[in-house]
């Protein structure tokens, strides 16, 4: 049971318990654990007593160590209640998926990392979803992968024909359909995010009509928000009156 400091008024025994034990070396923690005094007591009783070096070096270490244990212990905790979020989630998705369900999570992945011009191209980083796609577009729209074309974006310090090896070793596409790599020049800033197998750009020739019918399918999952988004536009037609910007590089 915790003992407030109340006023002024003093558990004299429990006060040179205290006082005995600081003398000895003991943190506030140790005290409290020893008479159950809180910190806010314990530093009024004891301010006027100093450490010694030794003891004073002695709780700094042990500081610091907690502090080490700690953060390590949390992160990896942390660790443990992700992959248990993770491993609930993947026991939610039943196998094997209904063909819309299929259709419609590769036609959500090129909404949103696919090319948003003229061309019927995915664009990314990730081995999985780059194979999945390649999947995707031979069982939704019979484009087997000797014929898809690819193009690397990677650092000027990688191995651009390893790469290439690599991704067509996991795609099939064969290396002949891989044109040009793009590589970057050097950069002296440091990047968070290595990325190892550069970043990869796939294009489906012939695939506009393609293109449009994915977008067709994923404005059919969001019909029913039309009217809203309509509405909305409406109320904020001042934002599409913003002038474009000038190019101040370009000659007057």
């Amino acid at each position: 049971m915790s003992v407030e400091y109340n006023g002024g008024m003093t558990n004299v025994p429990l006060r040179k318990k205290a006082e005995a034990l600081r003398r000895r070396g003991f943190s506030y923690k140790e005290i409290f654990a020893e008479i159950g005094v809180v910190k806010s007591t314990l530093s009024e009783w004891l301010k006027d007593i100093p450490l010694k070096p030794e003891y004073r070096e002695r709780l700094y270490t042990k500081q610091i160590e907690i502090l080490s244990r700690g953060s390590k212990s949390q992160k990896e905790r942390r660790a443990r209640e992700i992959d248990a979020i993770v491993d609930s989630a993947i026991n939610e998705i039943r196998f094997p998926l209904s063909d819309d369900a299929f259709k419609l999570f590769g036609a959500a992945l090129y909404w949103a990392e696919g090319s948003k011009g003229k061309n019927f191209e995915i664009v990314n980083s990730d081995p999985r979803l780059i194979l999945f796609m390649v999947h995707w577009l031979e069982i939704i729209f019979g484009i087997k992968p000797e014929v898809l074309k690819a193009w690397l974006n990677i650092y000027s310090q990688q191995d651009d024909l390893a790469l290439k090896k690599f991704w067509s070793d996991l795609t099939k596409i064969p290396l002949a359909r891989f044109g040009k790599s793009h590589t970057k020049p050097p950069n002296k800033g440091y990047k968070k995010n290595n990325l190892y197998y550069g970043t990869i750009k796939i294009y489906i020739p012939k695939g506009i009509d393609m293109k449009h019918r994915v977008y067709g399918w994923t404005r059919a999952v969001l019909q029913n928000l039309e009217d809203d988004i309509l509405s909305t536009e409406r109320r904020w037609i001042s934002l599409k009156q913003t002038p474009r910007p000038v190019n101040l590089k370009t000659p007057l």
